[in-house]
C-alpha cells in the first residue's frame, strides 16, 4: 500500500486552468509523463505517480481585487517511494523546480506515518526545557547578547552577568557572533557559565546559555562537543543557513545532550511574499519541530521586525499542537468533493487507524523589538507556553541591564495576576514604571 506526503500550494494565475495545472504538477514532479507511457509501463509506474487531492479556486470578486488576484489552493500527494526519508529530499521533490514556476507558494506540508517515523523531533522540547530550568508555571524570559563583536572575554562576561542578575531564564548569543580569537567558543562558554553561577547566588535561578554553534558544516559536531564539554547547556543554531538536515542530524546525535535553539536568520528570503517561497508555519513551524528544534525564534507581530499575527498564530499551532492530523496525511483529503484524482490506497495505514503525534512540542519564541509594555499582548496571544525574548528592552532600560530584566519579570507577574501594567508598576515596582515611561504600553 502506498503512503504519501502532501504539499499544498497557492498558485496565482489570471487565466490558467488550475485543474490542468494541478495534474501537470502531480505528473511532472513524479513520473514526468503519463499519457505517453504504454499501458504496460503505466501499471509499473503507478506507484510512483503523484496524485491531485483537491483544487480550490478563488475567483477575484472582493473589494479592490483584480484578475491578478485569481488563485487556487492545490493539494498534491507525493508517494514516499519516490524520495528518501529526509527533509532535503522531500523539499526538492515538492518544491524544487516548482518554486521557480511563476507565482506559486508552498503553504502547507503534511507527512505520511512512514516519513514521520524517521524523525524523533525535539530531544528536550518545551517540557524538557522547563524541567532543566525548574520553571513550570509562567512564560520564560530570555535576553540577547548585543554589541559583542570586537569585545574581549571580560567584557562579554560582564554583560552576561548583568543580564543573568536581572532574573532572565535564558541568554543567547547574537547570531552574528562567530568563532573568533577574542572569544573562542570554549573560553566564551567557560566565562559565561562562571558569570551564570555568580548570578545564581544572587537570584537563586537556573539559567540556560545558548552559545552560537558556527563554522564549516563538517566541523559543527566537534564544535558542539567542545562547547558542551566546556559547560554549555544549550546551543543556538542558524538553521536555514546550514539546512534542516544539519539540524536533524545534530538534534538526534547522542553527543548533543543540550537543547537546540533555532534562529530564523534568512527566513525573510522565504516566507514574506504572498506569491513566492514557503509559508512561515511550514518554514519556522512544522519543519523546525520535525528537524528537532527545542526552541524556535521568529519575528513577532509587535516589535521592530513585524510578522502578521495570523502567521505567528500558525507557527504557534505548528510548534505546540498535540493533534496528529495537523502533521500527518491520513488520506482523508482524497474523499473531498473537489478531488480531481485520488491516491490509490492512500490511508492512515493498512488497518485504517489513526496514530498519535509523538513529536515533543517546541517552545515558541516571538522576537524583535520586545519591551515590557508588549508583554500583555504576548501573554494574550501565546498564553504561558512562550519565551519572552528581549534585547534592547533589557539593555536599553534607563536604570541599567539588571533593572531591564526585573522590569520584564514584573510585567510577566502582572499579567499572571491579571493586573494592568500601570497599576502593578505603581505598587512599588520602579523598574517596570521606568520601562513604561520609556517605551509605553502597546495596545
Amino acid at each position: 500500500m502506498n503512503s504519501y506526503c502532501v504539499a499544498t500550494y497557492r498558485c496565482f494565475d489570471e487565466k490558467a486552468d488550475f485543474n490542468k495545472k494541478a495534474l501537470g504538477i502531480a505528473v511532472g514532479l513524479t513520473v514526468g509523463s503519463w499519457t505517453d507511457l504504454p499501458e504496460a509501463k503505466k501499471a509499473a509506474m503507478e506507484r510512483h505517480l503523484g496524485q491531485v487531492i483537491s483544487v480550490s479556486v478563488h475567483e477575484p470578486d472582493g473589494p479592490g481585487e483584480t484578475a491578478a488576484d485569481r488563485y487556487a489552493d492545490i493539494e498534491i500527494a507525493y508517494p514516499d517511494v519516490n524520495f528518501s526519508r529526509d527533509i532535503p529530499a522531500l523539499l526538492v521533490t515538492v518544491f524544487g523546480k516548482l518554486s521557480m514556476d511563476g507565482r506559486i507558494k508552498l503553504i502547507d506540508l503534511s507527512f505520511s506515518e512512514d516519513f514521520l517515523s524517521g524523525f524523533p523531533g525535539p530531544k528536550f522540547g518545551m517540557q524538557g526545557v522547563r524541567e532543566l530550568l525548574g520553571v513550570h508555571d509562567r512564560p520564560l524570559l530570555m535576553s540577547i547578547f548585543k554589541s559583542v563583536i570586537g569585545h574581549d572575554l571580560s567584557t562579554l562576561r560582564e554583560q552576561f552577568y548583568l543580564q543573568a542578575a536581572g532574573g532572565v531564564d535564558l541568554i543567547k548569543d547574537d547570531e552574528i557572533l562567530f568563532e573568533n580569537r577574542l572569544t573562542p567558543i570554549e573560553r566564551r562558554v567557560e566565562a559565561c557559565m562562571q558569570a551564570a553561577e555568580q548570578a545564581k547566588r544572587k537570584t537563586g535561578q537556573k539559567l540556560l546559555y545558548a552559545v552560537n554553534l558556527t563554522g564549516p558544516t563538517f566541523n559543527l559536531l566537534d564544535q558542539a562537543r567542545k562547547a558542551i564539554a566546556s559547560g554549555a547547556n544549550a546551543l543556538l543554531f542558524n538553521v536555514l543557513a546550514y539546512g534542516f538536515d544539519v539540524l536533524s542530524e545534530l538534534s538526534r546525535h547522542p553527543d548533543i545532550t543540550v537543547p537546540i535553539m533555532a534562529h530564523p536568520a534568512l527566513a525573510g528570503a522565504y516566507y514574506p511574499s504572498p506569491y513566492h517561497g514557503i509559508a512561515a508555519n511550514v518554514l519556522l513551524g512544522k519543519l523546525m519541530r520535525l528537524a528537532g528544534a527545542d526552541l524556535v525564534l521568529f519575528p513577532s507581530p509587535y516589535g521592530s521586525v513585524v510578522m502578521p499575527l495570523a502567521e505567528n498564530m500558525a507557527i504557534k499551532h505548528a510548534l505546540l499542537t498535540e493533534q496528529a492530523e495537523d502533521y500527518r496525511f491520513s488520506g482523508t483529503g482524497a474523499d473531498s468533493d473537489n478531488a480531481v484524482s485520488k491516491p490509490a490506497g492512500a490511508s492512515a495505514g493498512a488497518d485504517g487507524k489513526r496514530s498519535t503525534l509523538t513529536l515533543q512540542t517546541s517552545f515558541p519564541v516571538p522576537s524583535a523589538g520586545i519591551h515590557p509594555g508588549i508583554v500583555p499582548l504576548i501573554v494574550k496571544d501565546f498564553g504561558e507556553q512562550v519565551v519572552v525574548n528581549a534585547g534592547g528592552g533589557i539593555h536599553g532600560h534607563p536604570m541599567g541591564t539588571i533593572a531591564g530584566g526585573r522590569a520584564f519579570r514584573q510585567a510577566i507577574a502582572a499579567c499572571q495576576a491579571g493586573i494592568p501594567l500601570q497599576q502593578y508598576a505603581a505598587q512599588g515596582h520602579a523598574e517596570l514604571q521606568a520601562a513604561i515611561d520609556t517605551w509605553g504600553i502597546k495596545q
